[in-house]
């Protein structure tokens, strides 16, 4: 595992249903990161807004979305991720994408759906985690509501002698800004009860449904600490995580070893 991990945050006003238009600007949000890119992450539903469109705005995994993330990780030489609507074998899908410079890819299909925005009557739930690695960090993979729902991101029976499966958690997200005080807490507690670095990328801006959203966007550290929170304003951060950080937290602090051992069905 190498000593530093470089994750750029990038948060967006995004323009509703307009992807030309957005991926424009992240193209030149990604051109605008000065020093290493390494893993840029953009929001949900990047290209669109949190759209229940999907019959109008989806496309398959060789659609111009996918095509302009793997255009972007090669030129950039970088791993590019974020979430878009994905149309396969006659479903719809909020599908998180971590493209590889190479053109190789990991995909996760957002496994809790938000109900009260009814995205459980247009899309269909995934039921597999993602943990990549880069450089031997080992990353999961999730999707705005998933924070809601600790059980499925526990650290638990398939983790490493100190009982961690991954070391950075990474949500991506459409969180609106009435809600704001549950999207910085829950991410504090995963990052607590789970002794990882926790990542959550937000947009800004008022959305075609006329809902406004405050970005919020976070890094927490293993024992909970607020690395960096920026809420309201567009741009990008690059922060760069520490190995040893982590590695001294989980041995100062072994609770990890004393969890509860389950398997999620």
């Amino acid at each position: 595992m190498r000593e530093q991990l470089s994750i750029s945050l990038v948060q967006p006003d995004i323009i509703w249903e307009d992807k030309a238009a957005n991926l424009q600007q992240y193209e030149q949000y990604i051109a605008g990161i000065t020093g290493k890119r390494e893993v840029v992450v953009l929001p949900e539903m990047f290209a669109t807004g949190f759209s229940m469109s999907a019959e109008r705005l989806a496309e398959g995994m060789d659609g111009q979305t996918v095509q302009w993330m793997k255009q972007m990780a090669q030129r950039f030489r970088c791993i590019l991720t974020g979430s878009i609507i994905i149309a396969e074998d006659g479903k719809y899908y909020n599908r998180l994408i971590w493209m590889q410079p190479d053109g190789r890819y990991g995909v996760y299909d957002k496994r809790h759906l938000f109900g009260f925005a009814g995205e459980h009557e247009h899309y269909t739930a995934g039921d597999k985690r993602l943990i990549v690695q880069v450089n031997g960090w080992r990353i999961c993979l999730q999707v705005c509501y998933d924070l809601r729902f600790p059980v499925w991101v526990r650290q638990g029976t398939d983790g490493d002698a100190a009982g961690a499966a991954y070391d950075v958690l990474l949500y991506v997200a459409c969180w609106p800004e009435r809600r704001s005080l549950a999207w910085k807490t829950l991410l504090q507690a995963r990052a607590i009860e789970n002794q990882s670095y926790v990542v959550g990328v937000n947009r800004v801006g008022t959305d075609g449904n006329g809902i406004y959203h405050s970005g919020d966007s976070s890094v927490f550290g293993p024992l909970g600490e607020t690395l960096w929170q920026q809420s309201h304003e567009t741009g990008v951060y690059t922060i760069s995580l520490s190995k040893s950080l982590l590695a001294d937290a989980r041995m100062k602090f072994p609770f990890l070893k004393d969890a509860d051992r389950f398997i999620v069905l």
